[in-house]
């Protein structure tokens, strides 16, 4: 392989495989192909895809859309462009959505999603009412100023607002505006995966899909995230709320539509779920339309009518509600916008209907094929997909249905000496084993493996009940009083602001005796954060994330098998959950040199049909224990801390 182009390489040294990395995505963007690399954690990859694409996007007039998954992953390529800048000129722009970047109070205020905001955000400039937009064509100069100013300099959302807050500018259209001309464009997968805002996207930037290279980080997110971008809800609290709503707006042949509707929807839940102990189960998508289209008599037609007319009802009562300065909702339209998309999706076998009651009775749409979301790739120049975990490539390549693509994964750079892997003969989360005497078990793993891993270690659960479990036997007394640690426990359904004060607090701790930090694998904590240093130096797996075998988990399989003949369990089922713990297992180790343990609670990671998913390093270093082994290899592993204490055993 030719020695690569450093023009947009900044530093002064490469890393092991960095030059390798560079001319692969060089190539392979050259060539107009695509390509998926697994590289480790710590390797470089956001600098080394940059240095790759920019080169040939500059040639040819291309604009890069690199996508990740958290605000964090994002700002770290803004941070990364900026050192590119002071090389070579380079321009970049992070999107984020308009309540991020806007100053309108009514919006910050009512709106929360995505899709709510951009019809309030329109509505307001139709209407007059948005003086930051109006104030584009009063102060046109500075705003064009405001837009060559940002794209000599890649910036953060926070520094573009603050500019455009001084001069009481749109910061949501003024980040648009640099964008257009932008080299680099960084924003979340859903600017990629979800239909609508994807077209949105192209449309704003007056581009054709062929102009793109697309990179997708940490893309072993991509499944999971493509199947919740093309899945939706409905609940029948909103039905409920749409039946008053259109009774208020005098709307009430709609709110005799809805009533009626809903009372079907109850008697299905009394045939289907009232007596069995299941949280969902699969309907048949026209079973939900059979009461009102028999009591109304009426047919498709006059259905599909009316719930068209209840998506330009919601519009209308949006438009009030905003003349009003009353949150921006509409039930009426937001049931007419669902429902329309299930009876469209009839006789889709890449769907699964369901009736649920987890948080109260719904209707659930589920997909069942996470590459319906990339589709478009097709008509794109290039894509890049690259994480740290994506072993076996062939199967993400499969999953996600991606064309034209080179694989290539490097070597993990962690030193065989620096890495430890403990698994626990004796204990596992499998169902029919769960009690509190196999918690109790593994409460005593983790207190000791705390006590004598340094400073901060990390404890990632299978699942939130397996959390549940270690708290009830006793977890956060024992580690406090046996190792004088303070536990911080992730909630589940916390905001991004109250994880990360938890999550910084935990880091904190590594400056004085450390901490532990108790999650779940697949979680933002298990994923999508680094700790460096002392920040964690071990990490503790309870159990093998799979998912429980719900009707849309077995859906996901049986699709799976009829997709891939053979691979249909290892796709839907073992394969999403192996790469889980495996994530969570990198989180010990940000560089070659950085020590880490990594103790599995779960003797099922010997079999081999689980350790052929795991890396060569885990593989290489594996050490099956029970208590009193783990202890013995943990204080030799950190002989060094412990040089001036006797060796227990």
């Amino acid at each position: 392989m030719q020695k690569p182009d450093l023009q947009y390489f900044p530093y002064d040294s490469l890393r092991p495989n960095q030059a390798e990395f560079i001319e692969l995505v060089r190539e392979t963007v050259e060539r107009g192909e695509n390509a998926i690399i697994e590289a480790p954690t710590g390797f470089g990859k956001t600098i080394s895809v940059l240095a790759g694409v920019l080169p040939v996007a500059k040639e040819l007039g291309l604009k890069v859309l690199y996508l990740a998954r958290t605000h964090r992953q994002m700002d770290r390529v803004i941070e990364e462009l900026k050192v590119i800048n002071a090389k070579t000129p380079v321009s970049g722009v992070e999107l984020r959505s308009r309540k991020e970047l806007c100053l309108h109070t009514y919006l910050t205020q009512y709106t929360g999603d995505a899709y709510t905001a951009m019809i309030v955000c329109k509505s307001l400039k139709k209407l007059g009412k948005c003086p930051f937009y109006e104030n584009e064509k009063k102060k046109k100069a500075e705003f064009d100023e405001l837009v060559r100013f940002f794209l000599n300099e890649p910036s953060h959302p926070s520094e573009i607002l603050s500019y455009a807050e001084t001069l009481e500018l749109c910061p949501y259209d003024l980040t648009r505006r640099i964008a257009e001309k932008a080299d680099v464009i960084v924003a979340s997968y859903l600017y990629a995966i979800s239909p609508g805002i994807r077209e949105s996207l192209i449309s704003s930037l007056g581009v054709d899909y062929s102009d793109l290279i697309i990179v997708f980080d940490e893309a072993h997110n991509l499944p999971d995230q493509a199947i919740s971008a093309l899945s939706d809800r409905l609940s029948i609290n909103t039905i409920n709320r749409a039946i008053k709503e259109a009774d208020e707006y005098n709307e009430h042949e709609i709110a005799n539509f809805l009533s009626i509707f809903a009372r079907g929807l109850e008697i299905l839940h009394r045939e289907k779920l009232s007596d069995r102990d299941v949280e969902e189960v699969p309907v048949q998508p026209e079973s939900v339309f059979f009461h009102v289209m028999n009591t109304l008599s009426i047919g498709e037609r006059w259905l599909v009518k009316t719930l068209n007319e209840m998506v330009s009802i919601g519009d209308a009562i949006r438009e009030d509600r905003i003349e009003k300065g009353k949150p921006p909702r509409s039930y009426v339209g937001r049931t007419g916008e669902f429902l329309l998309l299930w009876f469209s999706l009839i006789g889709r076998d890449d769907y699964l209907f369901l009736l649920t009651r987890e948080r109260g009775l719904s209707l659930e749409l589920v997909a069942l094929d996470p590459s319906k979301a990339l589709t478009f790739l097709r008509e794109t120049h290039s894509a890049i997909f690259m994480s740290g975990t994506l072993t076996p490539l062939e199967a993400f390549r499969d999953v996600m249905g991606i064309e034209k693509a080179r694989l290539k994964k490097f070597p993990r750079m962690v030193k065989r000496e620096n890495a430890q892997v403990l698994v626990a003969k004796d204990v596992s989360t499998r169902g029919e084993e769960r009690s509190l005497q196999v918690y109790r078990r593994m409460v005593d793993y983790i207190v000791e493996a705390a006590r004598l891993i340094p400073k901060n270690v990390g404890v990632f659960t299978a699942s939130y009940e397996v959390l549940q479990g270690l708290l009830s036997a006793n977890l956060k007394v024992r580690l406090e009083e046996e190792t004088g640690k303070p536990l911080f426990v992730e909630k589940q359904g916390a905001s991004s602001r109250e994880n990360d004060l938890l999550v910084a607090q935990f880091k904190a701790h590594a400056k004085a005796s450390g901490a532990v930090l108790l999650g779940v694998m697949g979680g933002r904590n298990s994923e999508g954060q680094d700790y460096s240093g002392d920040e964690m130096n071990g990490v503790i797996l309870v159990g093998i994330p799979y998912a429980r075998p719900t009707p849309r988990v077995q859906a996901q399989v049986r699709y799976f098998e009829r997709k891939f003949p053979g691979k249909g369990r290892y796709y839907g089922y073992y394969l999403p959950a192996h790469r889980k713990l495996v994530q969570a297992a990198g989180r010990v180790h940000r560089s070659a040199e950085e020590k880490g343990s990594i103790i599995i609670l779960d003797y099922r990671v010997l079999w081999r049909s689980v350790r052929r998913d795991l890396p060569d390093w885990m593989v290489e270093t594996m050490r099956p224990v029970e208590l009193a082994k783990m202890r013995l290899y943990l204080r030799r592993f950190w002989a060094e801390r412990f040089k001036n204490t006797p060796l227990e055993v």
